[in-house]
């Protein structure tokens, strides 16, 4: 039984419950207190549920059993205190500077700190977690995670930068720049070994770690040039360049997501991707895709590729339409405690696509590629590829479209958030009851940066714009097309049609893993898939029904899909 939360009864406040019909307005209306009392509730010393905590330190959740997250992670840490100094640089919550100061004492304490990775200048500082008194945990665990040290040093640049800004730079070169220079050091020398994951279960290169080690570095160099720090710029931004470059590699383009990790032997869609499309969000970027900015072509393919390995897997999203949102999680793999969708990945695909609508409304358009074109046919089955200014329909049928999407994904966490506002780590996949951590403070953090994207509110730029790479870069040089399929079939209640076939983004005849079809325009039912060009490809459509499969008669289709432009293919069920 999911143990009842304390949070929000420790400290007096009252939320409603919050069901299927609740609207997203009155969900963050309620919920948005709730979860920064939950975010300062474990932050010690004087947070209710930290007790133990030094100050400044981040628990992960007051849980201490099944699972035991009564510790300070690094990452999580540093995602949340990047949060509150974004709300305190902004003005939006002025009372924060002390809890500030507290967590840049707590994390220079450890940085100095002996553990298994090594001492300060041999490892340690790619530790992932510690003691909540600030001492080494020296249990066994996956390490060195080496995202850590990207994330601390890019929350305090933040608040450097802000500094200088309101005339404080002596402060910044005394104080903060020793300390985020070890972490910027680190991330120079260490970048290209190899890693544990965010989900701390991978040893390879990660997407998400390479990603915000690049945005760190960037950072890290403005911040040197302007306090005359010199003589580190020129690494940085050589290091800065190679890892930019690197990124590139991770690019699968067909069906068109970026790869999690380059091991583990799953099929690397993973909320490691979209997490880094929101961490390294430049308002002043654009829809750049070198940077992989929320409104650029590949993470919105990306996006798409996510979500999508989560419709058929969860028993909550049972009859959710294709073109709508789910329930989703950290990877389609996934069985720690039980494999379920997570609170924090449904706020993240929220906030990418709420960070996209800034972006277009900034600039008054929006960009559908070749790439990005099966994102957007979810959404107007007639669009084409080309630019849309804001002044034609199709620009706002495709923004509201989508503003409704993402509203989607609050709606569904929203629709398992227990009465009280307590956000776990996880909600279960059969029936959306709450599990594994509670009160997490990730989880917490999460709905306040989504809150604040749908608010409209950015951070401050840090300095993607313009940036490129070599063609050498890229890896993934093989050439694709999107191609639309369509099939008219009249079906009975329960009944979905998906699409397999002969490739890897047709899911190679795979029936648990099929792709599902929209029914938006019945009895047509539609999808876009992108596709290697040039290529001899077979498919049949099956029709699915409480998990019992039935193919289309022989032969299987076939056709050869062609070197560029859009394919549409028009089908009758056989």
């Amino acid at each position: 039984m999911w143990r009842s939360l304390r949070l929000a009864s420790t400290l007096g406040l009252c939320a409603s419950a919050f069901g299927q019909s609740s609207t997203v307005d009155s969900y963050i209306s309620t919920e948005s207190p709730i979860a920064k009392a939950g975010v300062l509730a474990n932050i010690g010393s004087s947070g209710v549920e930290s007790s133990g905590a030094y100050p400044g330190v981040v628990i992960a959740s007051p849980s201490a059993a099944d699972p035991d997250y009564l510790y300070t992670w690094v990452r999580d840490s540093s995602l949340v205190f990047k949060m509150l100094i974004d709300q305190y640089t902004s003005g939006q919550d002025t009372t924060l500077r002390g809890h500030i100061n507290d967590f840049i004492a707590a994390e220079a304490n450890m940085q100095q700190v002996p553990n298994p990775s090594g001492t300060v200048s041999t490892g340690g500082l790619g530790e992932p977690k510690f003691n909540i008194n600030e001492t080494a945990f020296t249990g066994a665990w996956g390490r060195p995670q080496r995202d850590g040290p990207a994330l601390r040093s890019t929350a305090m640049i933040t608040y450097a930068t802000w500094l200088i800004a309101n005339k404080n730079e002596t402060y910044v070169t005394d104080s903060l720049w020793p300390i985020i220079k070890l972490d910027l050091d680190y991330i120079m020398n260490n970048w290209n070994e190899t890693t544990f994951d965010l989900w701390e279960e991978v040893d390879s290169s990660s997407f998400f770690t390479s990603a915000v080690q690049h945005r760190a570095l960037r950072q890290g160099s403005a911040l040197a040039t302007a306090i005359g720090q010199s003589s580190v710029v020129s690494g940085y931004n050589t290091q800065a360049d190679n890892i930019l470059c690197f990124l590139q590699s991770f690019w699968n383009p067909s069906p068109g997501f970026m790869t999690a990790n380059t091991g583990g032997g799953r099929s690397g869609r993973d909320a490691n991707t979209v997490l880094t499309s929101i961490h390294v969000f430049d308002v002043e970027a654009g829809c750049d895709g070198v940077t992989f900015q929320p409104c650029s072509d590949v993470a919105l393919s990306n996006l798409k590729v996510y979500v999508d390995s989560f419709r058929e897997i969860y028993g909550i999203n049972a009859g959710i339409r294709a073109d709508q949102a789910v329930a989703t999680g950290r990877y389609p793999e996934d069985v720690y405690q039980g494999g379920n969708p997570w609170y924090l990945a449904s706020f993240a695909v929220a906030e990418q696509l709420y960070d996209a609508l800034i972006v277009w409304s900034n600039e008054g358009l929006l960009t559908v590629t070749d790439v990005s074109f099966p994102f957007f046919q979810q959404f107007d089955a007639s669009i084409k590829p080309g630019t849309y200014i804001s002044s034609t329909p199709t620009y706002n049928t495709l923004t509201t479209a989508i503003k409704n999407f993402a509203d989607g994904f609050i709606t569904m966490a929203a629709k398992y958030t227990p009465s009280g506002g307590g956000l776990a780590e996880q909600y279960t996949r059969s029936d959306g009851t709450p599990t594994s951590a509670f009160d997490l403070t990730w989880s917490y953090a999460s709905a306040l940066t989504a809150f604040n994207a749908r608010a409209g509110k950015t951070s401050a730029s840090w300095g993607a714009a313009g940036l490129s790479v070599s063609p050498a870069c890229s890896t993934s040089k093989a050439s694709t097309i999107p191609v639309i399929f369509n099939v008219n079939v009249t079906t009975v209640v329960g009944q979905n049609i998906y699409l397999t076939g002969s490739v890897g983004a047709l899911t190679e005849w795979s029936t648990t893993n099929a792709i599902l079809m929209s029914s938006a325009d019945y009895p047509t039912w539609s999808t876009a898939v992108t596709l290697p060009a040039n290529t001899q490809i077979q498919y049949k459509y099956i029709i699915v029904n409480n998990g019992n499969v039935t193919w289309e008669s022989d032969p299987n289709n076939e056709f050869t899909t062609s070197k560029s432009g859009i394919t549409t293919l028009n089908d009758v069920w056989r």
